[in-house]
């Protein structure tokens, strides 16, 4: 998952300019969709979603996950991989543009990403178990961090 503070703010205000890229994300905030989908919802070609997926995949929007289907190869899913909060302020004086990441903010995407995880585990995503025992040992490993942190540290 690319962190928002790694984000390349250009090329996410590039991506974000375009109002079927925002459509697709529209349709994938209800779940993970694969391209014939999206396609067959918007009426627009396979080989435009391609194109407009792979932008916002590679900017860090969206990720992608491969599913097995009882008949033929899995198909690869694109679901959003990140929560982006985006300031804009524009008047006379000012013209700001920020990507937002605050503590509450990080707590809200760990969250986010968790429910993700628990959506593909329920769809039958095997990939999505061995992200979240992964997920797991790295919260593990932190928790008892922090927790050393405070033994040693004492106020």
């Amino acid at each position: 998952m690319t962190r928002i503070n790694n984000m390349d703010m250009e090329a996410l205000l590039d991506v974000m300019g375009c109002r079927t890229r925002r459509e697709i994300i529209n349709l994938l905030r209800e779940e993970p969709r694969f391209v014939s989908q999206i396609s067959k919802e918007l009426k627009i070609g396979q080989k435009a979603i391609i194109e407009h997926l792979r932008a916002m995949e590679e900017v860090g929007i969206l990720d992608s996950f491969f599913k097995k289907i009882e008949r033929g190869r899995p198909r690869k899913y694109y679901n959003i991989s990140n929560d982006i909060h985006l300031s804009i302020i524009i008047n006379k004086n000012t013209f700001k543009i920020d990507l937002i990441e605050e503590d509450e903010e990080f707590f809200t995407s760990e969250w986010s990403r968790l429910m993700k995880i628990e959506t593909r585990i329920k769809k039958g995503d095997e990939g999505a178990v061995k992200e979240l025992e992964k997920l797991i040992k790295v919260y593990e490993s932190l928790k008892k961090k922090a927790e050393k942190i405070l033994e040693e540290n004492p106020l």
